[in-house]
């Protein structure tokens, strides 16, 4: 069927998004409506040329709206084999263009659709050039877009708390425990809001008990895991309840293994502190250097805090960000336990680090 451009023109609807500092860019609403023109969360951008629904629908984007920085979305559809988790749990989605027809064989729907069915709203036509230069030139901050008007706008982004000092993980958790992969090994993992390629990778090599952030050490150590891994997640690691004295408590028990909010909670177990990064690390174009070999590695990455260096009294540096010096991963100097800010299994992103996964499964044949 041909593209219908009059439909199109007369259902376009006038959206504005507002910055909580008062910065204005116009477009026009798209995907799921917003109660009473609103939608507010933590803007942030990302840089990925594609995997669009992968970024979506990752948990570790719970509270905020995620605008790209590639012009065109939405060129290939969308399928529910590429979703990361059961629901997006993003605020909202802004984007330069919205792809008004998909081309691609894998196809189910429009990504304007997958908007709509999960109740996820975007807007579209906004300068996403302009607004990349001023969140990294003022930082990620709390903004609000819909079809209202520009002064209950402003108000909503003002009276967004944004996502420091708060428990994101406890909306994006497994209610209970289950089970996935049939490899040869016994994994627990965390989910602070784990992404599915993560599983399919460590599906690979160990059959694996996914379990609630909030379950103990006794809990898991009753399971006899041969190793424990720490999931990725949304927000502040300092506001996740009770999880970093959990993972202290499994310290010298199991071989340990994180990934981003994984690695932030590992670390702060180990002694470390955590801060926010002005506007983080989103996007599959990172250089991280391996300090053991020298090699450098481009990631894919979805944090916004860190860990603070110089404050690791019982830990190994072993990657660092060429970017801005960031730490990207830890090793534990007193028991099998190491970490990376970055994401190995690459959903969306290159494949260079996804030996890590090996280095786990050694870890674990290795024991205590």
């Amino acid at each position: 069927m041909p593209f219908d451009q009059a439909a199109f023109d007369r259902d376009v609807r006038p959206a504005l998004l507002v910055l909580a500092d008062g910065e204005v860019f116009e477009g026009e609403a798209t995907g799921a409506e917003s109660p009473r023109g609103v939608a507010t969360g933590e803007v942030v951008f990302n840089t990925v040329l594609s995997g669009y629904q992968e970024v979506i629908t990752d948990p570790s984007y719970a509270g905020q709206m995620v605008a790209f920085t590639y012009p065109h979305i939405g060129n290939y559809g969308a399928t529910v084999l590429d979703d990361e988790s059961r629901r997006p749990f993003c605020r909202g989605v802004i984007v330069r263009e919205m792809t008004r027809r998909r081309s691609n064989w894998r196809a189910e729907e429009d990504l304007n659709e997958l908007l709509v069915r999960h109740g996820v709203p975007g807007i579209a036509g906004i300068d996403t050039r302009r607004l990349t230069r001023h969140l990294r030139d003022a930082g990620s901050m709390p903004g609000a877009f819909g079809t209202a008007d520009e002064a209950t706008l402003l108000a909503a982004a003002r009276a967004e708390p944004g996502t420091a000092d708060i428990d994101m993980v406890a909306e994006v958790t497994t209610a209970s425990p289950y089970i996935v992969g049939s490899g040869p090994r016994r994994v627990v993992a965390y989910d602070f809001g784990i992404k599915t390629t993560i599983l399919r990778h460590l599906g690979e090599l160990a059959t694996v008990e996914v379990v609630p952030a909030s379950t103990s050490a006794a809990d898991v150590l009753a399971r006899e895991p041969d190793g424990i891994f720490l999931s990725n997640g949304p927000g502040d690691p300092a506001a996740v309840v009770g999880a970093a004295a959990a993972i202290e408590a499994l310290l010298g028990r199991v071989p340990v293994f994180g990934i981003c909010l994984g690695h932030q909670l590992l670390a702060t177990a180990l002694g470390a502190q955590t801060y926010k990064l002005a506007f983080g690390h989103h996007g599959g174009n990172h250089p991280v250097r391996r300090l053991a070999t020298g090699a450098v590695e481009i990631t894919s990455q979805n944090h916004n805090f860190a860990v603070a260096d110089g404050t690791l009294p019982s830990a190994d540096v072993t990657h660092v960000n060429l970017n801005d010096g960031v730490i990207e991963g830890i090793r534990s100097r007193e028991a099998p336990a190491f970490s990376v800010q970055y994401h190995p299994e690459a959903g969306p992103g290159p494949h260079d680090a996804r030996y890590l996964f090996e280095e786990f499964a050694d870890l674990m044949d290795k024991g205590l």
